[in-house]
């Protein structure tokens, strides 16, 4: 993969089990992008994916989750059309946040890379990287789907928690 370069022994770990699918696990690039690596910890710890769906799949191109029912608020976008230094390439592998076209409307969706999409990088902030379980992805990816992506079957976020790895990381900074 190519974010091994930002890989550190003491960055946090996500641990996303996919219901009758199997686990993935996601290393954290807190130098990368901060405020959004606070903000999904901190979704993350209070059990916010927790049975939320992966509800938007594209071969060849990424799967999407973490649509909630609860209003949040935005984060300011990390990525550096927005004016903040962030190089980490939308490569297979690599998480990132959703947003709509607002560059600042970044709050709990986010997607995993099934394939490296150069016109993502520098419009959408990466934050981290699967270090393991990209089978788990590439079998989300083939699920059935109808003509808005949407699979037939839900694609269930059975958990998602973090290992912190002893180290604390404060509240996100919200708009």
């Amino acid at each position: 993969m190519s974010y091994v370069a930002y890989q550190k022994p003491n960055h946090p770990v996500v641990t996303l089990k996919v219901k009758n699918m199997g686990t993935i696990l996601i290393e954290l690039f807190p130098e990368v992008a901060p405020n959004t690596v606070h903000n999904f910890i901190a979704l993350a710890n209070r059990k916010y994916y927790d049975g939320l769906t992966f509800h938007r799949i594209i071969p060849n191109f990424m799967i999407q989750g973490g649509w909630g029912k609860e209003t949040l608020r935005p984060i300011k976008g990390e990525f550096s059309s927005n004016g903040f230094p962030n190089d980490l390439r939308h490569t297979r592998g690599v998480i990132s946040m959703a947003r709509t076209s607002d560059p600042n409307s970044q709050t709990s969706q986010f997607f995993i890379m099934h394939q490296k999409s150069p016109h993502l990088d520098g419009q959408y902030a990466g934050f981290g990287g699967v270090i393991s379980g990209m089978e788990v992805v590439d079998q989300i990816v083939n699920q059935p789907r109808d003509h808005q992506d949407r699979p037939y079957q839900d694609i269930v976020i059975e958990s998602l928690v973090v290992d912190l790895k002893g180290q604390t990381y404060p509240k996100p900074i919200t708009l």
